[in-house]
């Protein structure tokens, strides 16, 4: 049964409803665009197959990220969350980010009442089979159809792919595999197929999930207590209210945590292996998927197996393991840093060399799980494809791992798919605007050679990209395109000019030597100096000003943050502000997306291959390109002027 083409097409249509999918369909609907959601099973809408936490570094950016843009993630995790916490407070402003452990169900419960909620967006259940691509000639714009198992046809303008790990799925504990994506749901097979015959690259890579154990089994006496953020902390920007959750009656099942007031959390508990532990693992590795041969697909080399860590570290004692409560009415536990494929009486049997988990009981049997992804180099930095144009990809089918790397491509997919149908240029952020930018553009520049997460060490404006300002670098952007409304553009506005007015009054106001004289022994001066120069001293802070008079009361603690950042970071500051706009020349240098690489002179073959192949935008993205020189870059640089010359009038 086909829907024709007369029957109300769709704008956009995404496929799948993990986090990419969820924040593609948002931002296409907010954008104005009539959108429609199709996922295998409506009840795992922003399902957490695995680890039951948000955030973290670089994670944590992207998730502020995410909220600066007017996506939902942040919003979400702050109605569920049953603790969060700030980590690395002891380094700098740069790599501090917040990680939170939701409540998974209630997280998926707030994405799917959102989307429910949302004008122009539609929701249905359906396995997608089959993509494909009327000619100019069907009329009406539509250019673009799936296919379900049923044998229902939708018609779009624009299609965006979610799959996560169902495309080609297959889950493996032990020498047992099946079909599989995501925990429970059935895998896209016909879906892969139908990319290779449209002439899509695609490969394999694997991930996994530890098993989860339940909380009365757990002798928590024997644990090291993680708690949660003693004051205030959120995701999102607190330009408007978050609802407030109604929270239950702490679970008698988990040791209540007293140290935070402002808001009722759970803690979390580490506990570590030991040497009988590794023992048994070692003693079972023939057994092991990973090292039978059964697992052909690439894991991510940063996130290892717990068989794969043995194996590969084996003069370490003892590995840290943290378990992490997964709801607030729930007694199952995950085990954090436990992935692992190993057969299910193995990975009972190594839980139980652990003094807290003597007398565990596993609720759920951990699993690797292979999937097919699609080679980045076959999409352009707004995450469209070059072998079908209007569909865009994100998430896992790019090759990344990871909830909120997938949801910030879900939300740049679903902002430049709407962009497309107004006829407007993609949106596509910089390697110095944000975390986004640098991993997007990872993608395009560089092979994948394992599943691809976001570290802070790959920004190299990591100062500029921190968490705290993410609204301030992102939030105008976004209200540019039409996705964030003029209040909160008007907030974020108000906000920059109170920052920039109080960092104005510090460096044009004077303190002297007098002033400070036994107030703190460590700040010492020998000459008047601005409360600016005053404030980025060690030892100095804001609250210090505002104790000798000098600070301004009715600031916020937002804008006090700014503030002392920018005053004790200055010169760093204005170090990666001049190496962004020594790139820009680079950044604004158009390559036409015909351009024969084959034929320009004295390009080496290496480097017109990797060109040919990755086709990037712009000389910045061409040079960070594995295998292409500086000098293959002025070769480029000279032809690209040359042609400009050539084509100007006269």
């Amino acid at each position: 049964m086909d829907q024709s083409l007369s029957d109300n097409p769709y704008d956009v249509i995404v496929v799948g409803a993990g986090h990419a999918g969820c924040e593609a369909a948002l931002a296409s609907a907010r954008m104005g665009c009539r959108t429609l959601l199709l996922t295998m099973n409506l009840d795992n809408i922003a399902l957490m197959p695995c680890n039951p936490s948000i955030g973290g570094p670089a994670k944590g950016h992207l998730v502020r990220e995410i909220d600066a843009l007017g996506g939902e993630m942040g919003r979400a995790t702050d109605q569920t969350f049953l603790q969060i916490r700030m980590l690395n407070t002891g380094k700098g402003p740069a790599v501090q980010a917040p990680r939170a452990q939701a409540d998974k169900k209630l997280y998926g419960l707030a994405m799917k009442h959102t989307l429910e909620r949302q004008p122009g967006l539609h929701l249905k259940q359906a396995l997608v089979e089959e993509i494909g691509r009327y000619t100019p000639a069907a009329g009406a714009g539509i250019t673009l159809w799936v296919k379900t198992d049923l044998g229902w046809t939708y018609h779009c303008r624009c299609l965006i792919l979610t799959t996560g790990t169902s495309l080609g799925g297959r889950v493996i504990v032990g020498d047992h595999t099946r079909e599989g994506g995501r925990s429970g749901e059935f895998a896209a097979c016909g879906l892969s197929d139908s990319l290779r015959r449209i002439g899509f690259d695609l490969g394999r890579l694997k991930t996994g999930t530890p098993p989860r154990i339940d909380a009365r089994t757990i002798d928590f006496t024997r644990t090291m207590v993680q708690p949660g953020s003693p004051t205030p902390l959120h995701f999102g920007h607190y330009l408007f209210a978050v609802p407030t959750p109604p929270f239950p009656s702490p679970n008698p099942v988990y040791p209540v945590e007293s140290a935070t007031a402002w808001r009722p959390q759970l803690p979390c508990y580490l506990v570590n292996t030991n040497e009988e532990t590794h023992r048994i693992i070692r003693s079972n590795l023939h057994r092991a998927p990973l090292f039978t041969g059964i697992i052909k697909g690439i894991g991510p080399r940063y996130c290892p197996s717990i068989e794969d860590k043995i194996n590969r570290f084996p003069h370490k004692e003892s590995h840290p393991l943290f378990l992490e409560p997964e709801g607030w009415e729930t007694a199952e536990v995950y085990v954090q840093g436990a992935n692992t494929s190993l057969p299910e009486d193995v990975q009972l049997a190594m839980l139980r060399t652990i003094p807290a988990l003597e007398h565990v009981e596993m609720t759920r049997v951990g699993y690797a799980i292979e999937y097919d992804f699609v080679f980045p180099y076959q999409i352009t930095a707004s995450l469209e494809t070059r072998q079908l144009p209007g569909l865009f990809l994100a998430g896992q089918i790019n090759g990344t791992t990871g909830y909120e790397e997938a949801a910030g491509q879900g939300l740049m997919a679903g902002i430049n798919a709407a962009l497309k149908i107004r006829g407007k240029p993609p949106l596509v952020l910089r390697r110095d605007q944000a975390y986004l930018g640098v991993m997007i553009d990872d993608l395009v520049t560089r092979d994948l050679t394992e599943p691809y997460r976001l570290f802070t060490s790959r920004a190299e404006y990591r100062l500029l990209l921190r968490q705290d300002n993410a609204d301030l670098r992102l939030t105008s952007l976004s209200y540019s395109v039409g996705l964030v409304d003029r209040g909160r553009h008007q907030a974020v506005l108000a906000k920059q000019e109170a920052i920039a007015a109080e960092m104005s009054r510090l460096q044009k106001r004077f303190i002297n030597p007098a002033d400070v004289e036994g107030r703190s022994p460590a700040i010492e001066l020998a000459h008047g100096v601005s409360l600016a120069s005053f404030l980025s001293r060690p030892g100095a802070g804001y609250a210090l000003l505002k104790e000798m008079g000098f600070g301004d009361g009715k600031l916020g603690q937002e804008i006090i943050d700014q503030v002392e950042i920018q005053a004790k970071y200055d010169g760093y500051l204005q170090r990666q502000y001049a190496d962004v706009e020594r790139l820009r020349r680079l950044e604004e240098r158009s390559i036409p997306q015909c351009l024969d690489y084959a034929v320009l002179r004295g390009l080496r073959r290496e480097a017109a291959q990797k060109l040919e192949r990755f086709r990037p935008d712009t000389l910045a993205r061409a040079s960070r390109i594995e295998g292409v020189t500086p000098a293959d870059v002025a070769i480029l640089m000279v032809h690209l002027e040359r042609a400009r010359r050539s084509q100007a009038p006269r």
